[in-house]
Parts: structure tokens; sequence; C-alpha cells
């Protein structure tokens, strides 16, 4: 068996010498640049969810409205935290968080949408959680063992947006 280490002078030579590269050492197979701006793209994902989810929650009427807002609430907090989650991995990795908001909703891969009746925000905020499992899993295949790191980020983002559209779903269900 080949030895899988390389030698300890080696990597604290290799240490010192990049130092401004904080996390990202010999070992990082992934274009950190391009990583970076899916992380943004992902980061104007989130914050639009985030948007969206708070809009829905504060104009949900009806006979089941306080369930149901109660729930987009909870998940806008959600969204919150895995726009912070990202952002924080853009820094670590070098990059700077876009959150323009003259851009945000052309990076984002989700809609921003409002809805009259809550059955319609239920199924765009549907709509939504489906489009960021889509896209998630891509980046998680995509990101393979080249950026281990990011990757078991989307993925733990990845297993709370399906609990989001199974939750989605239910209220869907019982409605109709």
């Amino acid at each position: 068996m080949a030895d899988f280490l390389t030698d300890v002078q080696t990597l604290r030579e290799r240490a010192r010498a990049e130092m401004d590269k904080g996390p990202v050492t010999v070992a990082y197979d992934a274009d950190v640049d391009r990583v970076i701006s899916v992380l943004n793209e992902a980061l104007a994902t989130e914050i639009v969810c985030v948007l969206r989810y708070k809009q829905h929650h504060y104009a949900a009427t009806g006979l089941n409205a306080e369930p149901v807002a109660e729930e987009f609430a909870e998940h806008a907090s959600e969204e919150q935290d895995h726009a912070d989650r990202i952002a924080e991995r853009i820094s670590q990795l070098g990059g700077k968080p876009d959150m323009n908001p003259a851009t945000l909703t052309g990076r984002a891969h989700s809609e921003y949408t409002t809805a009259e009746h809550l059955i319609d925000m239920i199924k765009e905020n549907l709509v939504a959680e489906r489009v960021a499992i889509a896209s998630y899993t891509e980046i998680i295949k995509w990101l393979g063992d080249s950026d281990v790191t990011t990757r078991r980020i989307f993925e733990e983002i990845l297993a709370v947006e399906e609990e989001h559209a199974d939750d989605m779903i239910t209220f869907l269900q019982q409605m109709t």
C-alpha cells in the first residue's frame, strides 16, 4: 500500500508559504472562483427564499392561515441560517458574499413571488423548495470530493429543504 500522506516537513513548508490562502490548500481540488460563484448564486437563492417566506408569513389570511403562517416564519428563519452558512463559506474561501439587492433575484435559482391566497403561497413555496432541492443536488454531485466542506454544507441544507418541501406538500394535501 502506497503512502497517502505528504511528509510532515513538506506540509509545514506549504502551510507557511501559502498562509494568505486560509483554508484553501494544495489538497483543495475545486476551482475556488467557480465554487465562490456557485455559492453566491445559492446565497441569492436563500435570501430570496427568506424574503418570500417572510412576505407570505405576514400576508397569510383565512381560516387555516395561522399554522401555515407560523410554518412560513419558521422556514424563513431556517433559510436565513442557510444564507449565513453560505456567506461564511464564501468568506472562508476568500470571496465576498454578494448581497446586492439590485441583482439578487437575477442570481437566485428560485423566484420571489407573492400571492393573494394561502393555497397559492403554499404552492409557490413548494415550487421554490423543489428548485432548491434540484439545484443543490446538482451542486453536491458537481463538488464531489473536490471540496468536501462545501459539499457537506449543501448536504445539510438540502436535508432541511426537503423537510420544507414535505411541510408544503402536507399543507397542500390538507387544503385540497
